[in-house]
């Protein structure tokens, strides 16, 4: 079994069986073939059935020089998964991965901006710009519902129940849910939709598509981080964002004012609680923020 024939079958398992995202399959594929290129530029002529502990621990020598411990931990998780197929299909019987360890990684705090920060930022929008009606309905819903940058992109309109306030967003793994969507988030879909989207003349098969680029197709992942980063530096903010900020923020302010924690993993859409419960951490260092500015024992 050569590796062309191995990475398409598991690319057919991911998306078919798994249910994975078209992101996240090409994630791991990338990975793999970090491995591959490996192999290539190293002269060993191993298929994905010969490979060995050793071999695989070279590789994974080799790129910990090179890359930073969560990308490295990300890498042997998806070579790991790839081997695990394999077994799976009874095409080994042992996965060269199961000696290696993953880098024992730090707990990062989600980088988060404050309700000024946010208005701030779309305060530097000039409605009267071609894209600026546009621009702050995406803002808006980034942060109003937390959705991902794909979730966004992919929004339609047939998605939008504003007499339900309600949205539904396609996620991870195609996994549908509905999420609450504010009253300001639907004035600013709407002016959208009724003063520019309605002048657009839009391509065949975007009809549906909510927010358009100016030749009416979908916009890019590229683009949503393009506009924020013209933004961020429009406001002056300092701070390192991205499109994910906006959801981060999201969360962490509905924590600060009291929503609980399943509450906020059904609207973001997490697999698990676990990923959830990292934003109280959040919190905790808001408290302590706090504590440090205002207590007067933290004063001498």
């Amino acid at each position: 079994m050569n590796w062309d024939v191995a990475l398409d079958n598991f690319k057919n398992y991911l998306k078919i069986e798994r249910n994975l995202s078209i992101n996240t399959i090409e994630s791991y594929l990338f990975d793999i073939k970090k491995l591959i290129n490996f192999l290539k530029k190293n002269k060993i002529e191993k298929n994905p059935n010969e490979l060995t502990s050793k071999i695989t621990k070279e590789f994974i020598y080799n790129i910990s020089k090179k890359v930073k411990p969560p990308t490295q931990a990300r890498i042997i998780s998806g070579i790991r998964r790839f081997f695990d197929y394999l077994i799976l299909e009874n095409l080994i019987e042992k996965n060269p991965m199961d000696n290696i360890e993953s880098p024992k990684l730090g707990t990062n705090l989600p980088n988060t901006l404050t309700i000024e920060e946010i208005d701030k930022i779309i305060s530097t929008i000039k409605l009267g710009s071609k894209t600026g009606l546009r621009n702050v309905a995406i803002i808006e819903l980034l942060y109003s519902c937390g959705l991902r940058v794909s979730e966004l992109i992919n929004l339609k309109i047939s998605d939008l129940f504003f007499k339900e306030s309600l949205i539904k967003v396609t996620g991870k793994g195609n996994k549908e849910r509905f999420v609450p969507i504010s009253k300001q988030s639907q004035i600013y879909i709407n002016n959208y939709l009724q003063n520019v989207r309605s002048y657009q003349k839009i391509k065949k098969g975007f009809e549906d598509t909510l927010f358009l680029n100016e030749r009416g197709t979908i916009l890019s992942r590229v683009m949503i981080f393009l506009i924020l980063k013209k933004l961020k530096n429009a406001s002056n903010i300092k701070k390192k964002i991205g499109p994910h900020t906006l959801r981060h923020s999201f969360a962490t302010h509905l924590i600060e004012n009291g929503a609980d924690l399943i509450t906020i993993q059904k609207m973001m859409g997490h697999e698990s609680i676990t990923t959830t419960e990292r934003y109280l951490h959040v919190n905790k260092k808001h408290l302590i923020d706090s504590m440090m500015k205002f207590h007067p024992r933290t004063k001498k």
